[in-house]
Order: C-alpha cells, then structure tokens, then sequence
C-alpha cells in the first residue's frame, strides 16, 4: 500500500482522516467485509490510534463501516438479497418524498435542480464518478427537503447509509452515470411543473433502475 501523506492539522483530523477511509474504501482498496486495523492505518496515516479510532466511529455512523463485537470493525458487507430489499423500500419513500415535493419547490430550488443536473452532465462527460455520485446525493438530499417530511427523511437516510459503497460503484460506468441523469432530468421536469402523479411515478422508476443496475452490476 502507498503510504497516505500525514495530516499536518489537528483540527478536524478525525473528519479528515474518516475522508480519506472513505476514497479508500470506495476506490476498492478496502473491500466489503475487509477488517479496518487501527494500529496499520495510525502507521499509514502518520497519527496516533485515538484519531484513527474517531474517525472510524464517524464511518460507522454512516453506514460505510460496521463493529463486530470481539472483533474489530469491518467494512459493511450487505447480501444481495437484502440490498434489493432496500431498493424496493427507497423506491416507496423516494416515490412519497417527490410527490410532496411538488407542493414546495420554488424558484431557488429549481436553480439548485439544474445546477446539479449541469454538474452530474459534466461529471458523466468527464467519467468523474466521484462527482458525479456526491452531485446525485445532494439531488437527492433536495427532493427528500422539499418533501417537508421528517419521517421520510429518515428512512430514506437509512436505507441510503447501508447502500453507500454498492451505489457508489454503481457509477464507475460513464454509460450509467449518462441513464441515470436522464431520469433525473424527468423527475425534476415533474416536480417543478408540480405533477405529483408523474413525480412519484419518474422516483420510483429512478430506484427502480437503479437496483437493476445493481443486478447487472452483481451478474459481473
């Protein structure tokens, strides 16, 4: 492994470092079910176990990375069984969430729409995965907003956090990133001409491809 260049701030070192495990694990080097070492990344990282082990407790917190009593902490590994289950569920709430949402888009919200849509263009343009998948998380994040609706929130954000590493990779392709930006080009059309019907409707398809994508990405 090629060594991390050390972290010369103290302040926010575990959000840094938590960061930099995180590009790590989505870039393959950690793989789902890897077992995260304290005392090899304090080493590669250039600074004692206590930050390395906050930051870890930060990766748990999203879902990246799970503790296993006795031992250790393992990077989160989900059967495919269940993250199709996940899929069908994120597919019901995201389709409830972008019905709301129509009720409470304005103008701002709909410069916002569109700028990811013109980043997540450039990023599938480009092959950034990396972009475009943090872009498609704030496009997202926005129609779960605009939803108005706590509970919903919520669940989404718990099925998304066991999903993380799988969605990410999801978007390796440039040819899935490009799909995936058409549906939510039809979806934001939906919702900012305030068509519930057809906004629960492009949501629901949206996941809906997206767990195809994950078959397909599975078959592999």
């Amino acid at each position: 492994m090629n060594a991390v260049p050390p972290i010369q701030t103290a302040e926010g070192l575990p959000r840094s470092i938590a960061e930099q495990l995180k590009q790590l694990i989505y870039a393959g080097e950690f793989r789902a079910g890897d077992r995260l070492n304290e005392a090899a990344l304090a080493v590669r990282m250039g600074t004692s176990r206590g930050p390395i082990r906050e930051a870890i407790r930060i990766l748990t917190g999203t879902g990246l990375v799970t503790p296993v009593v006795n031992r250790g902490v393992f990077v989160r590994k989900v059967s495919v069984k269940e993250m199709l289950e996940i899929y069908d569920l994120r597919a019901l709430v995201f389709g409830f969430a972008a019905e709301r949402a129509c009720e409470h888009i304005t103008d701002r919200e709909r410069a916002r729409f569109e700028a990811l849509l013109d980043g997540m263009d450039r990023a599938a343009q480009a092959g950034d995965s990396g972009s475009y998948y943090d872009q498609n998380v704030q496009f997202h994040e926005l129609v779960l907003v605009l939803s108005q609706s706590e509970r919903a929130h919520q669940l989404y954000d718990s099925y998304v956090k066991e999903l993380h590493l799988y969605r990410r990779q999801n978007f390796n392709a440039p040819g899935n990133m490009r799909r995936s930006n058409v549906e939510h080009r039809k979806l934001y059309e939906a919702i900012s001409k305030g068509n519930a019907t057809k906004a629960k409707q492009c949501a629901e398809e949206h996941i809906q491809s997206g767990r195809q994508r994950l078959l397909v990405a599975a078959d592999t």
